[in-house]
């Protein structure tokens, strides 16, 4: 136990280089926890404070830990467009609630290649006029990329937020075929 009664939980982090930049994944032995965009190296420094404030103990760089290993080769394998779908353990531990409620119906109901708007998402987890809450939970979304965020749009057809920038968000549904690819 930590000095706050919790108990520490070991994290072991590693960066892997895709085609919409460097990301950040940690893990927790329960599974994926976080996966961060633009991984520089402030923004890792950042996000390891963030971990090791709430997991106790300093995270750990360990590309070879077998979750961490597996979710680099599923990433590589979506971005080669060769997967279509992430079969990984999740660990749910720095989300709750409703936004919880919102991201495990994403990651189970919303298919790659196609798109929900938010208040159809606030729908199906039965808050119908929760849009603008849904778009909460977007962005406090903790596993992007493997839990879709990028696949929730605005009911008029517009993109919508994201956390990881719009031009990140029209490269991951172009890479998905929802969009078309840039002409340069």
């Amino acid at each position: 136990m930590d000095s706050h009664g919790q108990d520490e939980q070991r994290v072991v982090w590693a960066v892997v280089e895709t085609g919409i930049g460097p990301l950040m994944l940690a893990a927790t032995g329960h599974g994926l926890v976080n996966v961060v965009f633009h991984a520089t190296e402030a923004v890792r420094e950042r996000a390891l404070e963030r971990l090791a404030s709430r997991f106790g103990g300093t995270p750990v760089a360990d590309p070879q830990a077998p979750v961490l290993a597996e979710a680099i080769r599923q990433l590589r394998a979506y971005f080669a467009g060769e997967r279509r779908d992430f079969e990984l353990p999740l660990d749910w531990s720095l989300i709750s609630g409703f936004n919880r409620q919102v991201l495990r119906e994403l990651a189970t109901g919303v298919p790659y290649g196609s798109v929900v708007g938010y208040g159809d998402l606030a729908g199906r987890v039965g808050q119908p006029g929760g849009a603008q809450a849904v778009g909460a939970a977007m962005g406090a979304n903790p596993l992007p990329v493997v839990v879709p965020c990028h696949r929730v749009v605005e009911s008029d057809g517009g993109i919508g937020g994201f956390g990881g920038g719009l031009e990140t968000k029209r490269q991951l549904l172009a890479l998905e075929g929802v969009l078309p690819e840039p002409l340069f």
